[in-house]
């Protein structure tokens, strides 16, 4: 009996010949809404069902249609195994698309995203995309006071190129030398969309990550987890493990944080936005658990747009003297998930507050009206 299962697009998996020797993929969007170059996730093990002589060195994916390749990633998820088959695909609302899975040597897929741990800078772990790039601080960090932070930092870019190892190689991140930069202050706040516990308006920073674990690393996602150690939260002894994963072509990072300890039943925590001294434009829309931050222009050295949001309304959102936070909470044992992102105006794809505010909304209402999957045969 042929029985459905529903991932994130609406796909069919037609046998070609009983051989396996080549695997329809049927693609379809339901929403209103047009996907340029998002990830479709398909279930390794029914790909192989499909197709068991499958070589995960020697297969290409094609679009049916115009005949051209499509990049690609396995995903392994931090194991041995491959677990799932991501592909970067355009979609026009109600569109449709047929991609065929074909043995042959893959055209090289360009590396659009990448993460690393920096112990050349006092045990950074830096990531980025083919359109923006972030680091959290390490425990290195903390041997220099003056330089501690708490928060996400954000690396401004005007480039699809990968440019993380050049700026530390060179030494010369703070000013741009044409590719963008790291202009973007933390200090002791939650910087570009951080998290933390909140316990009667005292937030408790969790501090510099002590250890980290690559799980993915492009060339279409990157996914890593970094490890605190124990820290008292109000009496309560906490540790937290964030797992974070990019997606190329996309400005927000997928959080998951998980809390292990004296938590209590709901632990109350923000997700917290640096604001500057001088004015700049904010969203906050507790209803729909988004909040936005558009700065005020830093000379010559532009303006960065941060944006957070959840996938179900907020508990609050307030701003302080110093940070836009957006409350919610997470039973125990269960992982909180939420997003954060940035974009720089030089870059030239936004280049105002509306524009931005616009594109963070439009991201959640993306992944709230995620594409269907179906992956069966039709014998």
């Amino acid at each position: 009996m042929y029985k459905p299962i529903f991932f994130f697009a609406l796909i069919h998996l037609l046998f070609i010949n009983t051989a396996g020797a080549q695997v329809n993929i049927a693609i379809s969007n339901p929403s209103s809404l047009d996907r340029k170059g998002e990830l479709v996730s398909v279930d390794w093990k029914t790909i192989q069902a499909a197709y068991p002589a499958i070589d995960t060195a020697n297969f290409k994916v094609i679009n049916k249609a115009t005949k051209k390749e499509l990049a690609w990633q396995l995903e392994r998820m931090g194991g041995n195994d491959v677990v799932h088959l991501l592909v970067q695909v355009d979609l026009p609302s109600k569109g449709k698309l047929t991609l065929q899975l074909q043995k042959g040597k893959s055209v090289a897929v360009p590396v659009k995203t990448y993460g690393r741990y920096v112990p050349e800078r006092k045990d950074d772990f830096a990531w980025e995309n083919d359109k923006i790039a972030f680091r959290m601080y390490g425990k290195e960090l903390e041997k220099t006071p003056k330089e501690m932070a708490y928060g996400m930092d954000v690396w401004v870019k005007s480039t699809d190129r990968m440019v993380i190892n050049e700026r530390y190689k060179r030494g010369k991140y703070h000013e741009d030398l044409g590719d963008g930069m790291d202009y973007y202050h933390v200090g002791f706040t939650l910087g570009a969309g951080n998290i933390a516990p909140m316990i009667k308006d005292s937030i408790y920073y969790d501090g510099t990550y002590a250890r980290y674990k690559v799980l993915d690393n492009g060339p279409l996602r990157t996914r890593f987890q970094l490890e605190y150690n124990e820290w008292n939260v109000a009496g309560m002894k906490l540790r937290a493990t964030k797992t974070i994963t990019l997606d190329a072509g996309n400005h927000f990072n997928k959080v998951e944080v998980a809390y292990e300890g004296d938590t209590m039943s709901a632990l109350p925590l923000v997700v917290g936005i640096i604001k500057r001294k001088e004015q700049g434009s904010m969203l906050l829309d507790e209803l729909n658990g988004t909040m936005a931050y558009w700065e005020p222009l830093h000379g010559a050295d532009g303006i960065t747009g941060v944006g957070s949001f959840l996938l179900e309304p907020a508990v609050g959102v307030k701003v302080t003297g110093t940070q836009l936070l957006m409350q919610t909470s997470t039973p125990k044992a269960k992982p909180v998930v939420y997003y954060t992102g940035a974009a720089w105006n030089k870059a030239g794809v936004f280049s105002n507050a509306a524009a931005w505010f616009s594109h963070v909304q439009l991201a959640r209402t993306t992944i709230m009206q995620p594409l269907q999957v179906v992956i069966g045969s039709i014998q």
